[in-house]
């Protein structure tokens, strides 16, 4: 990962709606959830919904995928697993061995299936 698109993630997340938004998806998993479940979750209305969740899409941190008249989004999880590995990837002094194991491989195996499925 670039420096600067985990800059681009950090400042998407820097709003309190959406950082709510993107953990709300995270814990719905592949599940994913549609806007109107969303926003009813979090009581945001409509169309501040979807000014956050736009900047979520555009940053790549959520997908959007049509669904007869409603939108699934979900977390795009293989992404926040390469932007722990990037954030820890130094971890010990270049040693993250020593640490424990920051792997997507070891967190979260099955968000590497999907991140195959969606290629």
């Amino acid at each position: 990962m670039k420096k600067i698109t985990a800059t681009t993630i950090f400042e998407s997340l820097s709003s309190g709606v959406r950082l709510d938004v993107y953990r709300l998806l995270v814990r719905k998993g592949p599940e994913g959830m549609v806007a109107g479940e969303i926003g009813s979750a979090l009581d945001v209305p409509p169309t501040n919904l979807s000014f956050h969740l736009k900047t979520l899409s555009h940053t790549g941190l959520i997908t959007v995928e049509q669904e007869g008249r409603f939108q699934r989004y979900r977390a795009k999880l293989p992404l926040m697993l390469e932007l722990i590995a990037y954030l820890t990837e130094e971890c010990c002094g270049g040693n993250p061995g020593k640490c424990g194991d920051f792997s997507a491989e070891s967190i979260c195996p099955q968000c590497i299936d999907e991140s195959s499925d969606n290629k």
